[in-house]
């Protein structure tokens, strides 16, 4: 799906190959209403009502908190799903790219920050949960040059933790399952942690191997130079 028909984009109106991945016509054609953008756009317009939902009502409601749960389901529901389709049916845009982690971090960040204006969480969590993702987000930027840090198991597992804490936060809970979600943060921090200082060492790697292969190829356009 590519968002753009092809009788109206002048098109060959190629269809998708078999296995459901679309052909290289197809993916030229590619554009912004693609469903992947749309789902992440949709995350994007979720932001600000979950927040008034969460903070409905004093911020206390057992009901009003129950809608934002649900508003924060489908935010994080949606991000496993757009990614997923834009790299098999080859939906990559810049757009997305650029909006993909603005949705994601906007929606755990406004989720932490409100939890932890209401008293429930405490502060240096969401500091910690908010610094990791900005400095990690500065490391990318460090290492644009020399290639990309995949996303790693430990990345994923921290996502899916953070999710299930926050979400359990969000809900009014009590009794055991209050304590419970105390230990899904606590899991959930020491993944944000642990994952962090591994991002930072591949960066350095990468970085330093970059270099390496950059000073390589000057010593050797030098000695061409010198022939």
């Amino acid at each position: 799906m590519t968002g753009v028909p092809a009788s109206a984009s002048g098109g060959s109106g190629a269809q998708p190959v078999r296995g459901g991945k679309l052909g290289a016509a197809a993916v030229n054609q590619a554009s912004l209403w693609n469903v992947a953008n749309l789902l992440t756009m949709v995350r994007l317009l979720l932001v600000p009502g979950f927040v008034m939902l969460l903070l409905g009502n004093g911020g206390y409601d057992p009901a009003w908190r129950s809608f934002a749960w649900a508003a924060f389901a489908v935010a994080m529901i949606t991000d496993l799903f757009d990614g997923h389709l834009a790299r098999t049916y080859n939906l990559v845009t810049d757009f997305g790219k650029i909006a993909d982690p603005i949705a994601d971090k906007a929606i755990m960040g406004s989720a932490l920050i409100c939890l932890s204006w209401l008293g429930d969480l405490p502060w240096w969590v969401t500091g910690v949960i908010l610094g990791r993702e900005l400095g990690i987000t500065l490391l990318r930027f460090w290492v644009i040059r020399y290639g990309v840090i995949p996303a790693s198991r430990g990345g994923k597992m921290k996502t899916l933790a953070q999710g299930t804490a926050v979400g359990m936060y969000v809900l009014a809970l009590t009794g055991p399952l209050a304590t419970l979600r105390f230990w899904v943060m606590a899991v959930a921090v020491v993944l944000t942690v642990v994952t962090g200082l591994d991002y930072v060492k591949q960066a350095i790697v990468l970085r330093r191997q970059g270099m390496a292969r950059e000073s390589e190829s000057a010593d050797e356009a030098a000695r061409e130079d010198a022939k």
